[in-house]
């Protein structure tokens, strides 16, 4: 690709506290787009081999943990981690998609009434605010603009239609779909596509 290297190159220049951070490991053949990645330092992010992450990872505090698994593709899609979301091998994702660990703000008025003031001043109190760690299993595959909410483990094979909202656990090999999503129905061999002869 002719413009492959300059692309890199402004890649790195806009992302070089994240490259620098030592707060990203990444496996071999692994290509990251670090102008996409915010408040790394003090976070973990963890990539393993041979896997391409166009996302944006967002860490919202200090010690969250982000743990993408080998040969796994995320796409122009968008990860808010608080604390803890863990996407297996051969995972893809595709654009459009949300995941988020935690619920932003207190369901509570009182609780969330200096919210604005305090993102003005570059503060935030998570104190009152829900978090649960996501979990998405090997081989799932997440459709263009899912969101996937705190707490959700998403099993092995999954898969999830695009436009859905996940608020709970899918089975692994399960196709859902809807807002809230649903099981459509179970996956099985007759899914996998027989070679041609």
């Amino acid at each position: 690709m002719p413009g492959s290297i300059p692309v890199r190159i402004v890649d790195a220049l806009l992302g070089w506290k994240s490259w620098r951070s030592r707060s990203v490991t990444r496996g071999s053949d692994t290509s990251v787009d670090w102008r996409r990645l915010r408040g790394v330092s003090g976070n973990r992010l963890q990539i393993g081999g041979g896997s391409i992450v166009h996302a944006n990872i967002i860490f919202e505090n200090q010690g969250g943990e982000v743990r993408i698994g080998d040969r796994s593709y995320l796409g122009l899609s968008t990860l808010i981690c608080f604390r803890n979301i863990a996407i297996g091998d051969d995972v893809l994702v595709s654009w459009g998609a949300t995941i988020v660990d935690h619920d932003s703000h207190s369901l509570e008025w009182d609780l969330r009434r200096s919210d604005v003031r305090d993102w003005a001043r570059n503060r935030k109190d998570w104190t009152h605010v829900p978090s649960a760690p996501i979990v998405i299993g090997d081989k799932a595959w997440i459709g263009f603009n899912v969101t996937i909410l705190k707490g959700v483990t998403i099993g092995e094979g999954a898969v999830v239609a695009a436009c859905s909202v996940v608020t709970r656990d899918v089975p692994p090999r399960a196709l859902v779909a809807g807002n809230p999503a649903r099981i459509i129905r179970m996956l099985d061999a007759e899914d996998r596509i027989q070679p041609s002869q």
